[in-house]
C-alpha cells in the first residue's frame, strides 16, 4: 500500500505546484495590464485642448447626415446627452479558440475604453480546463495594436504587436464596438458618414496614420444591426490573411439615458462560409462622461 502513499504525496506536489503557477501567473498578468492601463489613460486627450469637443449631443449636427444615421442617433441619444470620454465594460461568453474547427470555450472579460485619443484594452480568461485558463489582452493604445495570450498567464502562445495591420485590425474593433459608446460615433468626435441605401451607411474615422471604413447596417427600429469591413487581418497559423470581417448586435436596453446593445456576435467570412468565432453578452456597462 506503499505506492498508495507515493501518490498521493506525488499528487499533493502537483497540485500545489499548479496552485503556486497559477497565482504566480495572475500576478504577472495583473502587473503587465496594469502596465497597459497606465498607458491607455496616459494617451487620452486632454480635455483642456483647443478648439474643445462638445460636451453634450446637440442635434443639430445630424442635419446633412445620411436618413439611417439620423434615425439611429435620434433612437439611442437625447438631446444634451453628455459626451462619453471612457468606459468599462465586463463580459461573458464563448470563443472558438480554432481558425477551422469548432472549439468554443467559455471566457470573461474586463474592457477599459477611452474616446479620445481612440483606444481600449480587452482583459480576459479563457476556460481551456477546470483550473486551467488562457490569459488574452487585445489592445488598441496610442496607435499600436497587440494581442497576447498565455496560459496561466505565464506561457505564452501568441504576441503580436505594433502598428500597420495588426494596428488597424485592433483600431476597427474599437470602432465596431462603438455602439456600445455610442456617441463616439458622432460627426463631432470625427466620423464621417455616407450613404449606401435606405438602411446601411459608410463610417469613416482617423487616428494618426490609420484611417479605416466600416459599413454599418441598421434595423427597422434605426438600431445598429450589424457592421462589415471588407479586409480584416486574420491569423492563419503564423501568417495573416486579410479576409471579410462582420458582426452583429442584438436584446438594446436604455443605460444612462442611450439605447446601446447587451448582446453580440462576431464572425470571419472566409471563402469557405462565414464563421462565428465570439459571442459575448454584457455583465457590467459603465460610463465616465466629458465634464
Amino acid at each position: 500500500m506503499a505506492w498508495l502513499l507515493w501518490l498521493g504525496l506525488v499528487l499533493c506536489l502537483l497540485g500545489v505546484t499548479a496552485v503556486g503557477l497559477s497565482v504566480y501567473g495572475a500576478k504577472r498578468w495583473t502587473d503587465t495590464t496594469r502596465t497597459l492601463t497606465s498607458r491607455l489613460e496616459a494617451a487620452r486627450i486632454s480635455e483642456n485642448v483647443r478648439p474643445p469637443p462638445l460636451a453634450r449631443f446637440d442635434s443639430r449636427e445630424l442635419e446633412g447626415l445620411p436618413a439611417p444615421v439620423q434615425r439611429y442617433f435620434r433612437a439611442v441619444l437625447k438631446e444634451g446627452q453628455p459626451i462619453i470620454a471612457a468606459a468599462t465594460v465586463e463580459l461573458a461568453g464563448t470563443i472558438n479558440l480554432s481558425a477551422t474547427d469548432e472549439q468554443w470555450k467559455p471566457f470573461r472579460s474586463r474592457q477599459r475604453v477611452v474616446t479620445r485619443r481612440p483606444g481600449f484594452l480587452w482583459d480576459a480568461q479563457v476556460s481551456l480546463l477546470p483550473g486551467v485558463a488562457v490569459r488574452v489582452v487585445d489592445s488598441y493604445i496610442a496607435g499600436e495594436g497587440l494581442l497576447r495570450a498565455a496560459v496561466l498567464g505565464l506561457f505564452t502562445v501568441a504576441d503580436v504587436h505594433g502598428g500597420g495591420e495588426i494596428a488597424r485590425g485592433e483600431f476597427m474593433r474599437f470602432f465596431a464596438e462603438a455602439a456600445w459608446y455610442p456617441t463616439a460615433l458622432l460627426p463631432s468626435q470625427g466620423v464621417r458618414w455616407e450613404a449606401v441605401d435606405a438602411a446601411s451607411a459608410n463610417a469613416t474615422i482617423v487616428d494618426g496614420p490609420l484611417t479605416l471604413t466600416l459599413l454599418f447596417r441598421f434595423s427597422a427600429a434605426g438600431l445598429i444591426d450589424s457592421f462589415r469591413a471588407e479586409a480584416r487581418g486574420a491569423g492563419v497559423g503564423k501568417e495573416m490573411v486579410m479576409v471579410p470581417w462582420e458582426g452583429s448586435f442584438s436584446n438594446y436596453r436604455v443605460l444612462d439615458g442611450m439605447t446601446v446593445p447587451f448582446t453580440g456576435e462576431v464572425a470571419w467570412v472566409r471563402p469557405e462560409g462565414r464563421k462565428p468565432y465570439f459571442h459575448g453578452a454584457i455583465t457590467l456597462l459603465t460610463y465616465a462622461f466629458s465634464p
